[in-house]
């Protein structure tokens, strides 16, 4: 009896996984490009290896809007975006239909700032230099907003 709970879990907790997956493949299909720019740190990790911090110019932007709101918590805002994809600071979410080049973007609150999917990229040891021209993080977003970091950019949106 116990084995068989146990067996049931388990393929629970795999289709889970599994969906969990799938979902972040369409995402990565289907969703649409953004771009965000970023102003980059280079640290390194004893412990994860040569990562890059991430921080957005959208995060500054959007903070005091935050802060000045009745809830200072994980939500959405709203870009805008220009002819390049490059996303721009609109406005919280107010429930209000989203004008042609505007998109939802997630976001998280975390210890009094704001971030966007993730607060670092990770790349292969002894490729840093590769990396320094970084000015923009490439993301894939579902039309809920959450956001996947799929790459960095260049200035000019060249592939690094």
């Amino acid at each position: 009896m116990r084995s068989a709970i146990a067996l049931i879990a388990c393929l629970a907790v795999l289709a889970l996984v599994d969906f969990s997956i799938r979902g972040k493949e369409r995402q990565l299909a289907d969703g649409s490009v953004v771009f965000l720019e970023l102003a980059p740190v280079d640290p390194r990790s004893l412990m994860q290896g040569d990562y890059m911090a991430l921080r957005f110019k959208m995060a500054n932007d959007a903070l005091p809007a935050i802060k000045g709101s009745a809830s200072v918590s994980d939500g959405r805002i709203v870009a805008l975006l220009d002819e390049r994809s490059i996303a721009a600071f609109r406005r919280l979410e107010d429930g209000a239909l989203l004008a042609g080049r505007e998109v939802l973007l997630r976001y998280r609150v975390r210890n009094g700032e704001l971030k966007f999917a993730t607060n670092a990229f990770f790349f292969q040891e002894g490729t840093a230099r590769r990396y320094e021209r970084a000015r923009y993080g490439e993301f894939r977003v579902a039309p809920d907003g959450e956001l996947l970091l799929t790459g960095l950019r260049g200035a000019e949106l060249q592939p690094l």
